[in-house]
């Protein structure tokens, strides 16, 4: 089974985007809007101190009748982030999400950001795989 670590080689090239828990919820926003992602990592003193996604926004800013540009990121934001190393497989990290209704997922080595997976990286990783068991199983079959 693939390994985060190969999800996120294949994934070089493209930034992880963070933001201080200072900033306002409308500048995340407007981040997330301008790089098509569903969430950010929040990182302070380089040190990752939480998350922010549509969903945070959608609970946390629009049902509770906050404004974007007069909230902090700070006040929002997912504090208890649950992550994963470079070592663990795609398919414990789907159960992961799964189990906890999640679609992003920071990769830490130890106290430092290395990655930042989404759902959509690990459907994409699990494909990959089975069409390769695919062509294993066929070439076997016919010898």
């Amino acid at each position: 089974m693939t390994t985060v670590a190969k999800v996120i080689q294949n994934k070089l090239g493209q930034e992880i985007y963070t933001i201080s828990p200072s900033a306002t919820v409308l500048k995340a926003i407007t981040l997330m809007a301008n790089k098509g992602i569903g969430a950010v990592v929040v990182t302070e003193n380089s040190k990752m101190v939480g998350i922010l996604s549509e969903r945070d926004y959608t609970r946390k800013i629009a049902l509770m009748q906050r404004t974007s540009d007069h909230t902090t990121v700070g006040e929002i934001m997912t504090e208890k982030v649950i992550s994963v190393t470079r070592n663990h497989t795609v398919e414990e990290c789907l159960g992961l999400m799964t189990d906890r209704h999640l679609r992003h997922l920071p990769v830490l080595d130890g106290d430092t950001l290395i990655g930042f997976i989404s759902i959509g990286d690990l459907v994409k990783a699990t494909m990959e795989d089975q069409k390769k068991l695919i062509e294993q199983l066929q070439q076997y079959i016919s010898g």
